[in-house]
């Protein structure tokens, strides 16, 4: 049986049809300014279509594609601000939370291991933030100032803790993350290849970390991110071994830090003695998160911006969103300025700035350039193709098959949606298991290599086996119950792709079936052909 392939027919030309926002708003100015490269309107692609957009804002707010019931409500809606009116339930929704706390989990700790603080904890600290859409200056504050001794604050010191409170990691870490500046190869000298990253930056932010240490805390039993008083930080090139340079700390391109002096002797509350935790009188890496978060400090803004708009848009305006340099310019420089100042215009406010990229028609439209189009992927003029995360794989088969459903029916009085994703949660690390990067390494969403362990997992792997096998509530029972192969075939392209099937498609499902004696075993082999395409492997 041949299956369609990726994506659909696409119209030549600008999106035709009513703006969904008013001139004045962020996200025309998004499409203004990514509308202002030369030829954009002969490149663009056409608006996606209610399948496609039902589909990818799902997958993009809530990491999981739309239930069956909920893509054929939507389809079926005939009102003109539709897709705003989902952008805003979506927002609302706890799957947009539980989205953000998976994303920012494999971001911020790249799926390590429990050492000192339990991952459950963690999760629990980002889901209460996200849920209180917590400014996001104010999270990162929060988790570059625990140390791990606040009970209240404990679960955010895992950033610190579980990376053993090592000073080199976690500046290499900070700078990449909340800097946009990936300045790993700048630790013994110059960076190499990036002019623009220096060994002074490295050890400018490394001077905050320092004097900090993982400190066995033996009454309270338990690890903590602690600090001495005193040291100062020198270094060295590997290509000028003899000059040493000194450093206080310092954000790149900002001022050093202006220090108070104490005198030698009279740095701590209490005198410090070795093996006790010590008690400085000023907390060098107290002030990392003040200067990160700083409005003095324009990188955070811009890189914070950056990340956001690849999360929603599968690539970064400065791409990759770690390497923000001037030999690396962004594809849109007004734009980026314009994000930047805006999420700083908002409060950091996550779901007012997403709701705007989400809104623009750069965000809405299609995959499939005109045709005879040659696209550059730097000029969002169409949606870029990316495979699906491990999480959002796991968690789509499981709704395409139903199993999420069963997991409710299961749940009964207490199928909370928190109770549903918890009981899925072995499969999702069973996925990550063979999808994600090992841990400890960044994940990087947009890289896609199938392995043949990937490979012979979705065609023999017992889990799948068992989501395609009939019950109450799955896919295969549906399917099972329905004896017109149209309505079948409906059913099945719909629940797997979030698409009708086209005329072909139908006639397909109807020979396939019409030659099999086995009616169950087929109705499982197309559900599976389905689910191991290309088309639901990725985003569109």
């Amino acid at each position: 049986m041949q299956l369609s392939p990726l994506g659909c027919t696409a119209i030549c030309g600008l999106i035709l049809g009513t703006p969904l926002i008013n001139a004045q708003s962020l996200s025309a100015r998004i499409d203004q300014f990514v509308a202002a490269k030369p030829d954009y309107a002969k490149k663009a692609a056409a608006r996606s279509s209610d399948s496609e957009f039902v589909r990818r804002i799902n997958l993009d707010l809530c990491g999981v594609t739309p239930s069956t019931v909920d893509a054929r409500a939507f389809l079926a809606d005939p009102a003109p601000d539709k897709r705003l009116k989902l952008i805003d339930k979506l927002l609302a929704s706890e799957g947009f939370v539980r989205h953000l706390v998976d994303t920012f989990d494999v971001l911020w700790m790249d799926r390590r291991a429990d050492k000192h603080v339990k991952r459950g904890e963690w999760l629990e600290f980002l889901r209460a933030s996200f849920a209180a859409n917590k400014p996001y200056d104010q999270l990162v504050s929060e988790i570059l100032s625990a140390d791990g001794s606040d009970p209240k604050m404990r679960a955010a010191a895992r950033f610190y803790l579980d990376r053993e409170g090592e000073p080199h990691l976690i500046t290499k870490d900070v700078s990449r993350l909340f800097l946009g500046m990936n300045l790993q190869c700048a630790q013994c000298h110059d960076h190499p290849l990036v002019d623009a990253y220096k060994q002074d930056h490295y050890y400018g932010i490394y001077a905050f970390l320092s004097r900090s240490f993982l400190f066995a805390d033996k009454g309270a039993k338990q690890s903590i991110f602690a600090e001495k008083g005193e040291g100062e930080v020198s270094y060295q090139s590997v290509f000028v071994a003899k000059v040493t340079k000194n450093t206080g700390p310092r954000i790149p391109d900002r001022p050093l830090l202006d220090e108070p002096k104490l005198e030698k002797g009279q740095e701590y509350v209490v005198p410090y003695k070795p093996g006790e935790k010590p008690q400085p009188k000023y907390s060098r890496r107290a002030q990392l998160a003040k200067e990160i978060t700083s409005p003095a400090n324009p990188r955070f803004a811009r890189a914070a911006a950056n990340r956001f708009w690849f999360l929603m848009m599968g690539r970064g305006i400065v791409h990759s969103v770690d390497l923000d340099h001037q030999d690396n310019p962004p594809s849109h420089p007004e734009l980026l300025d314009e994000l930047a100042k805006e999420f700083a215009a908002k409060k950091f406010d996550i779901r007012a700035y997403v709701r705007e990229i989400v809104s623009s028609e750069t965000y809405q439209r299609s995959s499939e350039p005109p045709k005879g189009q040659e696209v550059e992927p730097r000029d969002f003029a169409v949606y870029p193709l990316r495979p699906l995360t491990p999480e959002q794989l796991a968690l789509s088969m499981m709704q395409a098959t139903g199993m999420l459903e069963v997991e409710r029916k299961k749940l009964g009085a207490k199928a909370t949606e928190k109770a549903v994703y918890d009981q899925a949660q072995k499969a999702v690390q069973t996925f990550v298991g063979l999808f994600g990067s090992p841990a400890g390494e960044p994940f990087d969403p947009t890289a896609y290599e199938a392995t043949l362990a990937q490979s012979l997992y979705l065609r023999n792997g017992d889990l799948i086996r068992d989501w395609l096998a009939p019950r109450p509530g799955s896919l295969t029972q549906r399917l099972a119950d329905l004896k017109e192969p149209a309505a079948l075939a409906e059913e099945l392209y719909l629940s797997v792709l979030t698409r009708p099937p086209s005329v072909e498609e139908q006639k397909d499902v109807a020979d396939f079936l019409a030659k099999r004696t086995d009616r169950p075993a087929a109705i499982q082999d197309l559900v599976w052909a389905l689910l191991t395409s290309a088309e639901f492997r990725f985003n569109h």
